[in-house]
């Protein structure tokens, strides 16, 4: 399971290698979008439906539940039809869902929404990433990878400005029926560009199988690590804008900007994780992971103990550097130590513990916003889950 073929990657021109890994981008973008689109929403939606912070908590929570469950099989799922025929199913459901998103008329149908929505969702990682690894050698495949993992922090960078003036303008529900159209474009553009949909590693392969007795026992390291650190950014991700809006007194227009800041962080260092590991980490892998998750903690203390809006504004952004270092280098990392074969089941088998993360985080916070009244319980109880992860880097061995 752990082998590498050098010579498996898919001879394709470079124009076309290109532009699939511009729309795989794209997708990843939309995916991330609307996830920060619900985030932005929530404060809205709290007060169309008449709900708390623990309903809020759990309608972000439904989403990354399906989400989650998913992974594993949507890895199998991908390395059985193909990477092709999963973007494109991924992205089409992802749609779907997104314009079903705006037609919610209760609280406990947008939960029901969202769980599906998550379920439809979660094969697009695994699929993405094993077309990444599909098109490209050895040598560029830790670059790629981190790269198009990138695209996560670009969304939800991007769509604040895009989507805060037309939810204010109009309302929550019409900027998800445009994020779903947009999404059925990019689905349409992929299927034209991939055709034919069948692909080489397909005419060979064997029905594929997850050997868990012969997975790298790094990978569980990583699982762990992945679910600490995820709680933490998708914790913060989804209720830093309502924490802004009804905490910090800051006015709608003015999240189009201060949200970005972090994912914009978290970008530029996911874009650069691969490169910095292979140029400086080279064989030591590892230390990138484990230096990024002990700032992490050292970050996210300093945002518990901060009170002025500059500050923790400040440490967030520092969180989702060196968060997002720690995150992408082990995808970087995985994808030089996992089979092609089986790529897609064993990526889903990594992102299942970042995913679980996601779904514990905004659960999380949002309870123990309810039972404290308390955002610096909430911002103590995400320093637990650094001080989690920093503990499962000593997991973290040679080959």
């Amino acid at each position: 399971m752990l082998s590498y073929d050098n010579h498996s990657y898919d001879n394709h021109s470079g124009a076309k290698r290109l532009w699939s890994f511009i729309i795989l981008y794209l997708g990843y973008m939309l995916l991330f979008a609307d996830r920060t689109v619900m985030n932005i929403s929530l404060a809205y939606i709290g007060k169309d439906f008449h709900v708390g912070a623990a309903a809020l908590g759990t309608t972000a929570s439904a989403f990354f539940l399906g989400y989650t469950l998913m992974q594993i099989p949507g890895g199998y799922l991908t390395d059985l039809l193909g990477s092709k025929r999963m973007v494109i199913i991924a992205l089409l459901a992802w749609s779907l869902m997104t314009v079903v998103t705006g037609l919610a008329w209760s609280l406990v149908a947008l939960v029901i929404i969202r769980f599906l929505f998550g379920i439809a969702e979660g094969p697009y990682p695994a699929a993405a990433l094993k077309r990444i690894s599909e098109n490209y050698d050895q040598k560029e495949k830790s670059q790629a990878t981190s790269a198009l993992i990138s695209s996560n922090y670009a969304g939800a960078a991007v769509a604040p400005l895009i989507i805060v003036p037309l939810i204010a303008s109009s309302n929550w529900r019409t900027a998800f029926g445009w994020l779903g159209a947009a999404g059925l474009v990019i689905t349409l553009v992929y299927y034209l560009l991939e055709r034919p949909l069948k692909s080489v590693h397909q005419e060979v392969a064997t029905r594929p199988h997850i050997k868990w007795q012969s997975i790298d026992r790094r990978v569980w390291a990583f699982v762990v690590i992945g679910l600490a650190l995820n709680v933490i950014t998708k914790g913060l991700e989804t209720w830093m804008p309502v924490y802004f809006l009804k905490e910090q007194g800051i006015n709608l227009k003015s999240l189009a900007w201060l949200v970005p800041l972090p994912v914009i962080s978290g970008g530029i260092a996911a874009f650069s994780a691969g490169f910095i590991m292979v140029h400086f980490f080279k064989h030591r892998e590892r230390w990138l992971i484990i230096a990024a998750s002990f700032l992490t903690l050292v970050f996210m203390f300093g945002l518990f103990k901060s009170s002025s809006l500059v500050a923790i504004v400040s440490f967030e952004v520092l969180i989702y550097f060196v968060k997002s270092l720690a995150f992408t280098g082990i995808f970087s990392f995985t994808a030089q130590i996992l089979s092609e074969e089986s790529y897609g089941s064993s990526i889903g088998i990594v992102n299942f513990g970042g995913q679980l993360g996601g779904f514990i985080g905004p659960l999380l916070i949002g309870w123990i916003v309810q039972l404290t009244t308390s955002y610096s319980a909430a911002f103590f109880g995400l320093v637990i889950s650094a001080v989690v992860a920093v503990l499962a880097c000593l997991f973290i061995r040679k080959a």
